[in-house]
């Protein structure tokens, strides 16, 4: 299982497995990780699952889509590296993945 890092605004990490295949946002909700609030459940209806993904790992994840691109203008604080968790489906090549929640959710 892939292992992710969240990393809080305030610099505190919390590492959790992820299910390959499952979302970012999933692994987050699954395992209690404080700053993913994930309001719509995962349907790229809302901003409240907001991440910013480490520099080093922005092409592993890839780019937003356009709808997610839509959905971002309602975080707060977006960043060229946010995305929203719900939209980053967990490959094997995403193992020590690190993302970084913002101060508060859109």
């Amino acid at each position: 299982m892939p292992q992710i890092t969240f990393i809080d605004h305030k610099g505190e990490r919390r590492t959790v497995a992820g299910d390959t295949g499952a979302t970012v946002m999933e692994a987050a909700i699954k395992n209690g990780v404080p700053g993913i609030v994930a309001e719509c459940g995962g349907a790229c209806a809302c901003a409240t699952c907001h991440v910013y993904v480490d520099e080093a790992w922005t092409a592993v994840v890839g780019e937003p889509s356009h709808m997610e691109e839509d959905m971002l203008d309602f975080a707060f604080d977006v960043r060229p590296n946010s995305r929203l968790s719900c939209q980053i489906k967990i490959t094997a090549a995403m193992d020590g993945l690190a993302v970084t929640t913002p101060e508060r959710q859109g």
